[in-house]
């Protein structure tokens, strides 16, 4: 544990597991406020991949703190043996448990969808790409602000570059990851349809017992929208889905271009 971590900050109890480490609340006593603090045992990490992923962690956060969907980072302590980051702390409830109780009307929908979009474009005009979205990485402020959250994935990109690698988590991962292709940015806003879908049908529209199931639908990329599940949803909807959940990258919406689709700007509203 990092002894400069212990002088400033007193940890309470694990709230959280990511990818790398534990997630704890912490009191700073000076301040009175209460923090997130992610602790990472860097003996734990295997590889040079994630070993790279650790040092881009804090200089990703440092980087999009500003920005009002993203989790923010306030400080940073390490040494030999651990990396531990202070975050914002945010509400004890994700996307994931949201939509896990009920599906969301079209409104509720498009605004976390816009706030999802506004993170990922700040994301992507900084070469920034995440990963890793799924609802278990979207948390919420206490005035319900959405929060995107957990870098421990996400990679730098200088602008007309790609990447290669399997990264993500089943139900969301893009087909061009699964294939063993270079890809982009473009990934994420495939997992933000996936999202959306989601939170609109109350199912992922890629579905499958096991990973490897799962992973075949996904490669076979056949989207669907059943008239019992989607009868009352709209075509703009449905549009944007397509749209972001699309295999073809050249025709798959950047997060920019997907904020600006009319069902966004309308807010899920009926369309005049």
């Amino acid at each position: 544990m990092c002894e400069a971590l212990k002088k400033n900050y007193q940890l309470c109890e694990e709230i959280g597991r990511g990818k790398f480490g534990t997630i704890s609340r912490c009191f700073h006593s000076i301040s009175g406020d209460f923090f997130a603090c992610k602790i990472i045992d860097k003996r734990s990490l295997a590889d040079a991949t994630d070993r790279e992923c650790l040092e881009n962690e804090p200089k990703i956060m440092t980087l999009l703190t500003p920005h009002p969907n993203i989790v923010k980072l306030f400080d940073i302590f390490e040494n030999d043996d651990f990396l531990c980051m202070v975050m914002e702390l945010c509400e004890p409830f994700t996307l994931y448990d949201m939509i896990i109780q009920r599906t969301l009307s079209e409104h509720q929908a498009a605004l976390l969808m816009k706030q999802l979009l506004e993170a990922l474009s700040q994301c992507h005009k900084l070469g920034i790409v995440h990963r890793d979205i799924k609802p278990e990485n979207l948390l919420f402020d206490g005035r319900n602000n959405l929060k995107m959250a957990d870098f421990g994935s996400a990679v730098w990109l200088p602008e007309g570059r790609s990447v290669k690698g399997v990264v993500g988590t089943p139900y969301y991962v893009a087909p061009e990851v699964l294939m063993g292709w270079e890809y982009n940015e473009k990934v994420d806003v495939w997992s933000a349809g996936v999202i959306l879908y989601i939170m609109l049908a109350g199912v992922p529209p890629f579905y499958g017992e096991s990973a490897a199931e799962i992973f075949e639908a996904v490669l076979r990329g056949n989207l669907r929208f059943p008239t019992r599940i989607f009868r009352t949803v709209s075509p703009a909807a449905k549009d944007l889905v397509r749209k972001m959940v699309c295999r073809d990258l050249s025709r798959r919406l950047s997060a920019e271009q997907a904020l600006r689709h009319p069902w966004i700007l309308n807010e899920g509203k009926a369309m005049q």
